[in-house]
């Protein structure tokens, strides 16, 4: 019996830009977190007294700013030399990237997996087996599975692989390959990396991407952390999520259907945030809301968006004693034919809505809308034309949802109505 870590996308000091543009963001706890998240995997490591360490590829973040980030590993992996605990890496694509690790000597108890073909390292003490290949690039294409080794008979026989896996979008298509080529391999676990969220493709074998130990923005929300493996006499493996991160994101989603005025859906919110608090003590959470709705209460905040985005703010910070930073805060209001019909049908305000409708529904027309704001977009300072809440006005989608923002706002100040108080 035997057991071990399964890690990947560590992402060593991983520069997490743009946060200092954000007011009263933590950035200094969130500059460390990385590192912060691989102490807590060296610390679960010698507490648990696992056999080895996997860490399914990018260790790194690409090319570091100096040698402190490689100093700084070392320390960490010392401290499991002393231990006597072996790690096995694999090079992704972000450790491809990276040029001083290329000349950075490991110590003898870690092993860093060739990138020129696969290789087996073998534990005859724990009849186990790990098979693994680094990137050569930033970008592989092809499946480099195909090439790993049949299975020592007998063994335990692990293959570590930083892939995209068919079928994951959100992420670089790099190493990709299928689970059925990955099961016919005849493996007993495959210990993935490079898909961000953790996920047990399947069971039969093990075929699982632990996911990043610590969330760097909002899509890599939720608990982080790594896999702790154990393999019985039989060769049986069962797995155990062991959260790891310092800081967490959430989205809280809030539904303000029935909210009559603004503080409703201020309290709604703060509601969902207080139960937050209860699922997590200790460390910092990062959030952000998401308003949805057909009522009063949302109308205000979409008239008004700057003061309520701060009323849920300060709404934060009273809760969480400065725990909580609102990332951002997200109106997604909506409309019914029921609701704008009773303002005026055949009106001038039903016009108004009746273009929006046909603008909304017809992609030419929401592209031309979209050239004439270009001259615009190309003036705007980089930080709006990149990323995940970049202005993307050559997307009729992202153009749709400007306009499902803009429409609960034009039809507050045309008929006068919204909360002032």
């Amino acid at each position: 019996m035997f057991s071990f870590i399964h890690a990947a996308d560590i992402h060593l000091d991983s520069p997490l830009n743009r946060l200092d543009l954000y007011e009263g963001a933590p950035v200094e706890a969130m500059r460390s977190a990385t590192r912060r998240a691989f102490e807590n995997l060296v610390r679960l490591a010698l507490d648990e007294q696992v056999d080895f360490v996997l860490i399914s590829g990018d260790l790194y973040d690409g090319d570091w700013r100096d040698y402190n980030t490689g100093l700084y590993f070392l320390s960490q992996v010392g401290r499991l030399q002393e231990a006597s605990i072996p790690v096995y890496i694999v090079a992704g694509n972000h450790d491809a990237a990276s040029r001083i690790t290329k000349t950075l000597r490991l110590p003898d108890h870690v092993h860093l997996f060739p990138a020129h073909g696969p290789e087996t390292y073998k534990l005859p003490k724990l009849d186990a087996a790990i098979h693994g290949q680094s990137f050569p690039t930033p970008a592989v294409k092809q499946d480099l599975s195909l090439n790993y080794p049949l299975p020592l008979s007998g063994w335990f026989n692990i293959g570590m692989l930083h892939t995209c896996l068919t079928g994951r979008e959100g992420h670089a298509p790099y190493a990709p390959c299928t689970v059925e080529g990955l099961t016919n391999k005849g493996y007993d676990y495959w210990a993935l990396g490079h898909v961000h969220k953790r996920e047990s493709v399947r069971e039969a074998p093990w075929i699982v991407f632990s996911g990043n130990i610590q969330g760097r923005h909002i899509r890599e929300n939720g608990p982080k952390g790594c896999l702790l493996v154990r393999v019985d006499e039989r060769g049986r493996a069962t797995t155990a999520f062991k959260p790891l991160d310092v800081i967490r994101w959430e989205e809280v989603v809030a539904d303000g259907d029935h909210a009559e005025t603004g503080h409703d859906v201020v309290a709604g919110i703060s509601h969902n945030l207080e139960g937050l608090l209860d699922l997590v003590t200790g460390f910092p959470l990062v959030i952000r809301v998401v308003v949805r709705g057909l009522s009063r209460g949302v109308d205000a905040l979409a008239t008004d968006p700057e003061r309520w985005k701060n009323e849920i703010r300060a709404a934060a910070l009273e809760i969480g004693a400065g725990r909580i930073w609102i990332e951002k805060v997200k109106l997604t209001p909506e409309t019914s034919s029921e609701r704008t019909g009773s303002w005026g049908a055949g009106g001038p305000v039903a016009e108004i809505l009746s273009l929006l409708d046909e603008i909304q529904s017809d992609p030419d027309q929401l592209l031309e809308i979209g050239r004439t704001l270009q001259e615009i977009v190309t003036r705007l300072p980089r930080e709006l034309k990149e990323g995940e809440e970049r202005i993307d006005a050559d997307d009729p989608g992202w153009m749709t949802g400007l306009l499902d923002q803009v429409r609960p706002m034009l039809l507050q100040r045309l008929l006068g109505e919204g909360e002032r108080t």
